[in-house]
């Protein structure tokens, strides 16, 4: 069972969202927190899986608690789907940043935001198609918190590095074991090895990876466009 917690200032989407959430098999509401702090205080209360994160509340807004949520060992195994009505670059950049695991518009389908917790509740990055690859690229250029560079790469293999360019590309394991000529198991075994070596929470964390050892080249994307899942 996957338990959710709704973090969201407006009741009426609170209760929507939750009620949307029970409904679906296989899941169930944790709770609902009305603005960031108490997002982040229920969420050490009650361990969720997934945290569906409304960006701005009262008080402190959703990236904050979403930084504070994926900073706690005591929330460790719960991850963050950032929900918003903007598509705007600086909530993107900000939820990455903090450690969100998935970045969807509010007016997404129901059907296509409860498949998205079940994607982020399985260790996978999602990113709304809205919000293309162009935008990660130029997340990379602003100046972050320790900027990583090719010395970052030491101990990962040569093979390691193609598939960590591809997962920054927004290519899924399918995707990659055909382009790569090798099976998905092993493509699978290549992504794990990549998220302990680097100590990634999942795949959104190694896109960001990607671009600050410079193994991807932010205005040099390729591939094909869409969201990161696999």
């Amino acid at each position: 069972m996957i338990r959710v917690l709704v973090a969201d200032d407006q009741a009426l989407l609170r209760g929507s969202l939750r009620l949307l959430v029970d409904a679906e098999p296989g899941l169930v509401a944790a709770g609902e927190a009305a603005d960031g702090a108490e997002a982040v205080r229920l969420a050490r209360e009650t361990r969720p899986d997934v945290v569906l994160m409304d960006v701005r509340m009262p008080g402190m807004d959703g990236i904050e608690a979403t930084r504070l949520i994926c900073a706690s060992p005591e929330t460790a195994g719960t991850r963050v789907l950032i929900l918003t009505m903007f598509d705007l670059d600086e909530y993107v950049y900000g939820a990455l940043r903090a450690g969100a695991s998935g970045f969807l518009l509010k007016d997404a389908p129901p059907a296509e935001l409860l498949a998205a917790v079940r994607v982020v509740a399985a260790g996978e990055a999602l990113i709304a198609p809205a919000v293309t690859r162009r935008l990660i690229a130029e997340f990379a250029r602003r100046p972050g918190p320790a900027r990583l560079d090719a010395a970052g790469l030491d101990g990962v293999t040569g093979r390691e590095r193609e598939v960590l360019e591809l997962v920054a590309r927004g290519l899924t394991n399918t995707e990659i074991a055909q382009r790569l000529y090798v099976g998905l198991s092993t493509v699978k075994t290549h992504v794990s090895h990549l998220l302990a070596k680097f100590g990634a929470r999942d795949r959104a964390q190694l896109v960001i990876v990607a671009y600050e050892t410079g193994v991807v080249v932010p205005g040099a994307v390729r591939g094909p466009a869409g969201p990161g899942v696999s």
